[in-house]
């Protein structure tokens, strides 16, 4: 991937500006790049699930620009933590998990990452925290332990949220804090790029470098915004998310479906078009024009920056042939079936509904057509052909 950040003077002014919520703090950082040395960057992550959406990239991008200027990318896989979970966002404890789930989805997430970090060992490195707590004594667990008050780890948000709702609190969820504040000292972290949810255990972090005689990394918190339905945040478990290994022309369709309220913000997040542009797209908003058509621009430079142009302009086409002209594409994926399988279990099998009532629901009321010929409640697929799965979804079908 060619590079598209700042190698100027002026690089680190845009890197703690754009799509950054606050900096922890903007003195030590300068103070770091002043001093000429390569930040270690700590980028952690607990392995739940192996999909990276935009939403996460936003961190992803932000710690790309400190690569491209010679800093280095500590990804550490929380193999050990993951065995526990952080509580982050969550009412109630998190599943546990096998390290072979762990490391099939850490693998895969690897994968995913460098689709946007630079992989160079110059500025990239793997890092697991099994490497220290699989050897760690209970003594000297107790004793990290022992630096920090369960008054200072009980005023985390969420456990104040359960308290207040009455819901249990675990102490394996408790220690989570330290553990991941530990990984800094660990690491040696000069700074970490993260979500405003992860800030209480980030500063955990810095308390254990300083204590044990670090100098604390520095913590640059990233923008969050809504998913493609405008509601809450990009979710897997929700799926109001665009996934960074959506198809070109996944991506382009997602991104049309947003709110239009969310055009401009989702310029200035999940792009690096330049501000007095995107300030040009949101006058001509304002003063009438048809949002679709900003919204095009906006699907083809978020397509492009993850796929090409060739690759954008080929899915903006689909997507106009499709909903402007009413066709199917020409090059879907074919899904093989049994002959007479009902409608309502391939269209869950295919993933375009939630459940079988929702498929029933969808039927009855003609959101389903095979080659323009209405399905009916009741049918089964015994021919093949192109079904359109209600406004958006086309899906070529091969009966066996």
């Amino acid at each position: 991937m060619k590079k598209l950040m700042f190698e100027n003077e002026n690089w680190i002014d845009h890197a703690i500006k754009h799509n950054v919520e606050a900096v922890i703090s903007e003195k030590e950082l300068f103070d770091k790049i002043i001093s000429k040395k390569q930040l270690r960057i700590k980028f952690g992550v607990d392995v739940t699930n192996s999909l990276i959406h935009l939403g996460n990239a936003v961190n992803l991008w932000k710690m790309r620009e400190f690569q491209e200027n010679g800093h280095k990318v500590i990804f550490l896989i929380g193999d050990f933590t993951s065995l526990i979970g952080d509580p982050t966002g969550r009412s109630r404890v998190r599943p546990e998990r096998s390290r072979d789930e762990i490391e099939k989805d850490a693998k895969e997430y690897v994968t995913q990452v460098t689709k946007i970090l630079l992989d160079d060992p110059n500025v990239f490195e793997v890092r697991r925290n099994s490497e220290w707590y699989d050897s760690m004594k209970l003594d000297e667990f107790l004793k990290i332990c022992a630096k920090i008050t369960h008054g200072r780890l009980i005023q985390r948000d969420m456990f104040q949220k359960r308290i207040l709702d009455r819901s249990e609190i675990y102490m394996h969820e408790i220690l989570y804090p330290i553990l991941q504040g530990y990984d800094s000292f660990m690491l040696k972290s000069d700074l970490t790029v993260i979500g405003n949810d992860q800030l209480f255990n980030e500063l955990v972090g810095r308390h254990y470098q300083e204590i044990f005689g670090q100098p604390p990394q520095v913590i640059l918190t990233t923008t969050i915004t809504p998913g493609i339905d405008g509601k809450e945040k990009q979710s897997k478990s929700l799926g109001n998310f665009i996934a960074i290994t959506d198809f070109p022309e996944e991506k382009f369709g997602k991104i049309m479906s947003i709110p239009d309220h969310l055009i401009i913000l989702y310029y200035q997040v999940y792009t690096f078009v330049d501000a007095e542009i995107i300030n040009k797209l949101k006058n001509d908003l304002l003063q009438g024009t048809n949002p679709r058509d900003i919204k095009l621009k906006l699907a083809y430079d978020i397509v492009s920056l993850y796929h090409g142009d060739v690759a954008a302009k080929k899915a903006k086409d689909q997507f106009i042939k499709i909903f402007s002209n009413k066709e199917a594409p020409i090059d879907l994926q074919v899904n093989i079936i049994n002959n007479g399988e009902s409608w309502e279990t391939f269209l869950l099998s295919s993933g375009t509904v939630k459940s079988k009532s929702e498929a029933k629901r969808l039927i009855r009321a003609g959101g389903v057509d095979l080659d323009g010929k209405r399905v009916l409640p009741g049918d089964t697929i015994t021919k093949s052909g192109t079904a359109k799965i209600g406004k958006k979804n086309f899906i070529k079908i091969k009966v066996k």
